[in-house]
């Protein structure tokens, strides 16, 4: 379906104000939108309603975004975009550990916005073409791409969905460069450099999870997934 047509979005925000001008931007854009102003509502609404994205500020009553997302990850994979007042890289690192997909820092226009949101409704589409192409040949290091797993020497190593997404992506094409332009195109479906960091952050993560000597990095240009790693 269109990525605007019937899609649910949970707006998780706590100033009535921005919470009202982002719903009222997203329902202009025909999307059917829920609103939630602390932790405990955010997750309460999220079992409710089982949107198809979230938008989660990170400075939360109750508890914070990121707990928030832990949680509803824990119960069901969606495309969560969070918005931070600080663009600081650890708060960023955490968000992306505990599931983000992505993040927008404020204050952001409402166009950039509203189509970050239709980039990751696309992430369904986006998944089926990465797993399409993912290389099996990658040594010790094996994905199933119909199941969304993997492991590394027989031990299942546990992603998030842009992490598993991202490595999809890698294994396309193992020992080639692939840009940072590039990879927050495919992966996030969203063009600019302004992604560049959170490709980077992502990339941190995943080497966190897979070994760091599996992706190599040339700086100024992108990262490459090793076919075989080295005993």
């Amino acid at each position: 379906m269109p990525v605007n047509a019937t899609a649910r979005i949970l707006v998780v925000e706590d100033e009535p104000v921005i919470n009202q001008a982002v719903t009222d931007r997203l329902r202009g854009s025909g999307y059917a939108v829920s609103q939630a102003y602390d932790g405990p509502g955010a997750v309460a609404l999220f079992r409710e309603v089982e949107p198809d994205l979230v938008l989660l500020d990170v400075m939360l009553p109750g508890f914070d975004g990121h707990e928030v997302c832990r949680r509803i990850q824990a119960e069901r994979p969606v495309p969560v975009l969070m918005l931070t007042a600080r663009d600081d890289e650890a708060d960023i690192l955490v968000g992306l550990g505990v599931g983000a997909d992505d993040y927008l820092t404020k204050p952001f226009r409402m166009r950039e916005l509203v189509a970050r949101v239709a980039a990751l409704l696309r992430r369904v589409e986006r998944a089926a073409t990465l797993a399409a192409n993912a290389s099996p040949d990658l040594g010790d290091l094996r994905i199933d791409a119909g199941a969304r797993r993997a492991w590394v020497a027989e031990a299942e190593i546990h992603l998030t969905p842009t992490e598993f997404d991202l490595l999809l992506r890698l294994a396309g094409s193992p020992g080639t460069v692939i840009t940072r332009e590039t990879l927050y195109s495919d992966v996030w479906g969203w063009s600019g450099a302004s992604g560049t960091r959170t490709v980077d952050s992502h990339v941190k993560a995943l080497r966190a999870k897979i070994g760091a000597e599996r992706i190599r990095t040339v700086h100024g240009v992108g990262y490459a997934l090793e076919p075989a790693v080295a005993p």
